[in-house]
């Protein structure tokens, strides 16, 4: 496509090269957990789920957070990419996504202290699974409950972190084998890898824990090792909560302007930005949870932070909205979730919305009549 022909594209439908990989367009659907696998495995239900939203248009789909343990899974409904025979299906998803012209990536992480939950919709406002319930004993950078909701997580040896760190690179190994596109560590949220950025959650007092450097080591190991283990060519995103919401006794946005320069070094290609998460006493942004309420953190790393792409999401539903928001500037990518949710075909719909003729699968083109 030429300069010209790019000029008439609205922002949020030019391509974007990132590595090895160009997407289509700059909407990705949001890892969003189903609480429907058994076992970790994929099944029909994620089969329907991604497949609607992959011919619905979006640049970029990433499947739910990715449990790299059995214990890291945030419920027993969680997927989990844990077992070389969770690549089958996976595998299967993946190419489905590639017959369509599409793009997938993974999110895997461990939900350390905030794992062995029911299914959303069977948790809100209870306590954390026991064992008896189908719940297993949890683990962090140290011995502090999430909430009186959450189970106190015995405290991580130098051994065993080590020993996660391997768990994520063998499931970046299996993602690769299943044919993803796309790697996104899930550091955000009160998870593991954010349970040990923030100063409220991890006081270890060795190399893990402490000064800002030994607290960002666990994330920056996982990254190297990763990066040593998948294509050159193969992006490699990180979700952060870029801010803790509880002042300056905790992960500020200051310290994720830090930690992406140091990422970025060694080897991420995109900060995927939201925040909160990881503290129960947590006052959410000033403004509330309105359209774009954490886009100033995608804004502020991508000015402060030269050779990092950034994704903005957070309550995004309006075309145009999203279309500004890369337009101006403050986000390479973004990511919409729940509006997605809502309607697989949001970014045709949006497309129509811009006054911009995309392509419909031909077997729905009745459902989208041209303007």
């Amino acid at each position: 496509m030429s300069a010209q022909d790019i000029s008439s594209v609205p922002p949020l439908f030019q391509p974007f090269k990132i590595r090895g990989l160009t997407l289509k367009n700059r909407i990705v659907v949001s890892p969003m957990c189903q609480y429907s696998s058994v076992d970790g495995f994929a099944n029909f239900w994620h089969v329907q789920h991604i497949g609607s939203r992959i011919v619905g248009g979006a640049g970029l789909f990433i499947v739910e957070a990715t449990g790299v343990s059995d214990i890291g899974r945030i419920s027993p409904g969680c997927l989990g990419i844990y077992k070389d025979e969770h690549v089958d299906m996976l595998s299967k998803i993946c190419q489905f996504t590639h017959e369509q012209g599409g793009h997938i990536g993974i999110q895997i992480g461990h939900a350390g202290r905030k794992a062995s939950t029911g299914r959303l919709w069977e948790a809100l406002g209870r306590k954390a699974l026991t064992n008896e319930e189908g719940g297993w004993d949890v683990v962090g950078p140290s011995p502090i409950a999430f909430d009186d909701n959450h189970k106190v997580p015995a405290e991580l040896s130098i051994e065993q972190i080590q020993e996660v760190i391997q768990q994520f690179v063998d499931a970046a190994k299996r993602a690769v084998k299943a044919g993803f596109d796309v790697i996104e560590i899930h550091g955000a949220h009160g998870y593991l890898i954010s349970s040990f950025l923030s100063p409220t959650s991890n006081q270890r007092t060795d190399a893990y824990g402490g000064s800002f450097e030994n607290r960002i080591r666990f994330l920056i190991e996982i990254v190297q090792r990763i990066r040593e283990n998948i294509p050159t060519e193969m992006p490699l995103f990180v979700r952060v909560s870029a801010d803790e919401y509880v002042g300056e006794e905790g992960w500020t946005m200051k310290d994720t302007t830090e930690l992406a320069k140091v990422l970025r070094d060694s080897g991420v290609d995109l900060l995927d930005c939201s925040s909160g998460g990881n503290n129960a006493k947590a006052k959410i942004s000033p403004i509330g949870i309105v359209q774009g309420y954490q886009v100033p953190f995608s804004e502020g790393v991508k000015k402060s932070v030269d050779g990092l792409a950034t994704g903005a999401v957070g309550k995004i539903v309006e075309a145009k909205f999203a279309n500004d928001l890369v337009k101006d500037g403050k986000a390479d990518l973004v990511l919409i979730g729940r509006q997605d949710l809502n309607d697989p075909y949001w970014p045709i719909r949006a497309a129509q919305d811009l006054d911009y003729p995309v392509a419909v699968p031909p077997q729905y083109m009745f459902a989208f009549p041209r303007k």
